[in-house]
């Protein structure tokens, strides 16, 4: 049945509630599959694999007396993989087809105005294909990257939709604080599922689980959450317009890259909005690889440059995080409404690269502070120092966003905008993973990071001017 036209109003809070409980729903996948558990799994079952490899090819076991981590590597398909780079090669793969996609999938969505119609089909993709994460085992772990690539590309294409939505659900001097609650939602619901999964994780020996069975049910209660909840956002978010239909001879894959193709042309007439697109992808890419990296850096060996965590402690800190970003959310809209999006945004990004820089130099001492080694108590902190920035820095950037594109373009510029979006951009995971390889070390790799963020600061600060770039975008629209 065709969409109908619905004559409705904006910042309806029954609406807006419905809107960011998808945010409630997707972050699941985010805390449980990308952040805590997904990665130390995979790379667990890879370093299984490869010295079994490495046991049949040299007829001795794997032992860092006999080999350096760095050398050790399992076969995916013929192409030798670091057991801690599996995850970020994975990363990379899904978000260079978001590259590819997504904006085409957003004309579609901006010509058809089936907007919602692709949202719901993409979540189902995604949260079908994190169930299906169960499955992954020893046997079978090149699933484990498989079906991350396509949940992570669903995920993207869903949040295109869900993004878009914003302009129409909320008026402009709503939208930084619609945008922030709608971030803290997120946290809060990827927290609160994420709660119930560590409690399980942590009582798996009295309830007679092993690790790897409980890490794989994990995994799958995403899927479940992802799924469930966005049936509430899908019955209260209406639909704008009629679904418009197409003109003899045509295809919705034709007209979507038309409508691509002529947004590109068009691209002169709002440069300040590229502009601050292009900073956003850089320094987005940066917080996204950190985000995307930080249970594997913490979870992997000292010798390797990482913290050496136990799984209870990384989760701990992660659920943390979870709840602290829940009020530094809330607390970064109403700083954008004290000092502007702007100014709160730099502020986030400067606390961001500290961030990058004290995971390279420090956390290197086993001194004890508080009853815990120093180098956990080190990690508690930056996680602090992170959960303060981090929904803020994207719901901000997300609102500034919104409020620089001209009208009826929304899903096509929200599309190239999830490119780099919590999804995590390409090129800060494959960089990573790369230095990661190389060197044997996890330090350079952060380290190498700081780059997305001075760049981005500074293209931001400089060459940025967000005022005019709502101009442009209603004088493009108003002509």
């Amino acid at each position: 049945m065709a969409e109908a036209a619905l004559a409705v109003q904006p910042n309806d809070k029954r609406e807006i509630r419905g809107w960011a409980m998808y945010d409630w729903a997707i972050s699941a996948f985010s805390t449980t599959v990308g952040t805590v558990f997904l990665g130390p799994y995979l790379a667990s079952l890879a370093t299984t694999v490869a010295k079994a490899e490495f046991l049949a090819r040299h007829g001795v076991e794997w032992s860092e007396q006999t080999k350096t981590l760095s050398s050790l590597t399992a076969s995916f398909f013929g192409i030798p993989i670091a057991p801690d780079s599996y995850l970020p090669y994975a990363v990379s793969l899904s978000v260079g087809l978001q590259v590819l996609f997504l904006p085409i999938l957003g004309a579609i969505a901006d010509y058809s105005h089936l907007r919602k119609r692709m949202m719901q089909t993409f979540a189902l993709i995604g949260s079908l294909s994190t169930i299906a994460m169960f499955f992954i085992t020893a046997a079978t772990w090149q699933l484990g990257g498989i079906l991350f690539v396509i949940a992570n590309l669903a995920f993207g294409a869903a949040m295109v939709f869900y993004n878009a939505y914003l302009p129409d659900i909320a008026t402009e001097d709503k939208r930084d604080s619609v945008s922030s609650f709608g971030w803290a939602m997120g946290y809060l619901g990827g927290g609160l599922l994420l709660v119930f999964n560590i409690a399980f994780y942590l009582m798996r020996d009295k309830l007679g689980v092993d690790g790897g069975l409980a890490a794989r049910i994990n995994l799958a209660s995403a899927g479940v959450w992802w799924f469930g909840f966005s049936l509430i956002t899908f019955a209260t978010l209406r639909s704008r317009h009629a679904v418009r239909p197409l003109p003899a001879g045509e295809s919705y894959l034709t007209i979507g890259f038309k409508q691509l193709w002529k947004t590109f042309g068009q691209a002169s007439q709002y440069p300040h909005t590229i502009r601050f697109l292009l900073a956003y992808l850089l320094y987005n890419d940066g917080i996204q690889t950190v985000i995307a990296v930080a249970s594997v850096f913490a979870a992997a060996e000292v010798a390797r440059g990482g913290l050496g965590l136990e799984t209870g402690t990384l989760s701990a800190v992660i659920l943390m995080i979870q709840f602290v970003a829940f009020g530094g959310a809330l607390a970064f809209g109403w700083l954008a409404g004290r000092i502007g999006g702007r100014n709160a945004l730099v502020g986030g990004l400067v606390v961001w690269a500290g961030v990058v820089i004290y995971a390279y130099a420090g956390m290197k001492s086993d001194a004890p502070i508080l009853g815990m080694p120093q180098r956990e108590f080190e990690f508690w902190l930056l996680g602090a120092c992170i959960a303060l920035v981090m929904g803020g820095t994207q719901a901000i950037s997300r609102s500034i966003f919104a409020q620089m594109i001209p009208t009826g373009k929304e899903a096509e510029f929200f599309a190239i905008y999830e490119v780099s979006e919590r999804g995590t951009s390409w090129t800060g995971p494959l960089v990573f993973g790369l230095v990661n390889q190389w060197l044997g070390n996890m330090r350079p790799a952060i380290l190498s990071l700081i780059f997305y963020f001075v760049v981005g600061l500074g293209l931001l600060i400089f060459i940025v001017d967000v005022p005019r770039a709502i101009r442009e975008s209603k004088a493009f629209a108003e002509g």
